[in-house]
């Protein structure tokens, strides 16, 4: 019996081991070794539909290639993904179980705040996080750990100001953002920046944590006589802005950034009288394969169907998160490795041709962007309108 319980105690001992190591110390059902990659999104709280489309385009980028050579061994790519609940408070707790999991790189987070609040969590471990549309420039600043492959927030401001000012010749700007959300606080921040340079005014306020009425806000704009309605906040408080926009006749155009992307936003829009203008990093049409393919994907699972919030229009997002699943792959391809720190170390030379663009990294791991697409919301029919592609000269 002894010897009985010391072989049983060195079994669980092996099994813990091997449970904590990096991926490719499992074997899947194909005999080949194991490698995981995080998913760091929310799929509840404000951005619970952005995470849930965001993961999306990740989850189809490993049913189209599953497999990644390595160094000459073929690994299984297994996808380890996390709830983070669109919290700063809960995200990191999100992170520690993906490091826990033996993850070698880690992917997301939709929403910059639960990104930076995460980060030290990856850091402290030595694990890579790729981010996929978090904005903020904190996500990569004073770190060698974090990367990203989306533009950034000071450029997505400017953009808009740009915008705003060219296209609809505005010389005041309503702004509008969470209290304490790092996202669209620093979105508008920069925003009003590049605005005000260009000669115009901006009427900056807040709201709380839990707000769920907008009359006032909207109200606000209306009495600052706002040529435009700058509100680049989750997608959760767009629809009431969006109600109360219609409900109160708002004539200005609603403009935000890459979060309202989204069929949410149409759906909210649809049959209103509100004209809503977005930035963002993808437009469907853009690659005619890829969105055949995830289309198809997405309406043969019913899954699939809801967390595309019921239909197959195609988010940003979700292209982005496709494009960030072979970056992660490109990067274990050029380390040769599993490991996280070989991983890590390859990444700041990886480049890799995704349907959002040409992917590439500069000295602090910021993605090398220099354009967006302006959309508009037809909100007649519910859909997302082309309108350009726009840089900054």
């Amino acid at each position: 019996m002894k010897k009985l319980s010391i072989l049983l105690a060195l079994v669980l001992a092996m099994t813990a081991f091997t449970a904590g190591c990096g991926g490719g110390e499992e074997a899947s059902e194909s005999g080949n070794p194991v490698v995981k990659i995080g998913v760091f999104e929310p799929a509840s709280g404000d951005n619970g539909a952005g995470g849930k489309q965001e993961t999306l385009g990740i989850q189809y980028a490993n049913s189209v290639c599953p497999t990644v050579e390595i160094g000459g061994t073929t690994y299984d790519v297994q996808l380890e993904i996390v709830d983070n609940e669109s919290s700063t408070d809960k995200g990191p707790t999100a992170a520690q179980a993906l490091v826990s999991s033996g993850v070698s790189v880690v992917l997301g987070s939709y929403g910059s705040g639960v990104s930076i609040a995460a980060s030290d969590i990856f850091g402290d471990a030595g694990i890579p996080a790729i981010g996929v549309t978090c904005t903020n420039p904190q996500v990569t600043e004073g770190n060698d750990h974090y990367f990203r492959i989306c533009f950034l927030d000071p450029f997505q401001g400017t953009v808009l100001a740009n915008f705003a000012t060219d296209v609809f010749e505005a010389k005041t700007a309503y702004c509008l953002s969470k209290l304490g959300d790092d996202y669209s606080v620093g979105l508008c921040n920069y925003f009003q920046e590049a605005f005000e340079a260009l000669g115009g005014t901006v009427v900056y306020e807040t709201f709380p944590e839990g707000n769920s009425d907008f009359a006032s806000y909207v109200a606000n704009a209306v009495k600052a006589n706002a040529d435009v309605f700058f509100a680049p906040v989750s997608t959760e408080a767009a629809v009431l802005i969006i109600d109360q926009a219609a409900a109160q006749g708002l004539t200005i155009p609603l403009l935000a950034g890459d979060t309202w992307d989204s069929n949410v936003i149409t759906a909210a829009a649809k049959g209103k009288n509100v004209e809503i203008y977005v930035t963002t990093f993808y437009q469907e049409g853009g690659d005619p394969e890829f969105d055949a393919g995830i289309k198809a994907w997405i309406e043969a699972d019913s899954t699939n169907l809801a967390n595309n919030n019921g239909n197959t229009d195609l988010a940003a997002v979700t292209a982005m998160g496709y494009d960030a699943y072979f970056t992660a792959l490109e990067a274990m391809k050029a380390a040769g490795s599993i490991e996280p720190a070989d991983i890590m170390a390859a990444l700041p030379g990886v480049t890799y041709v995704g349907v959002s663009g040409d992917i590439s990294f500069n000295e602090i791991g910021d993605a090398n962007r220099d354009v967006a697409y302006v959309k508009k919301c037809n909100a007649a029919d519910g859909v997302w309108e082309f309108v350009a592609v726009q840089g900054i000269e």
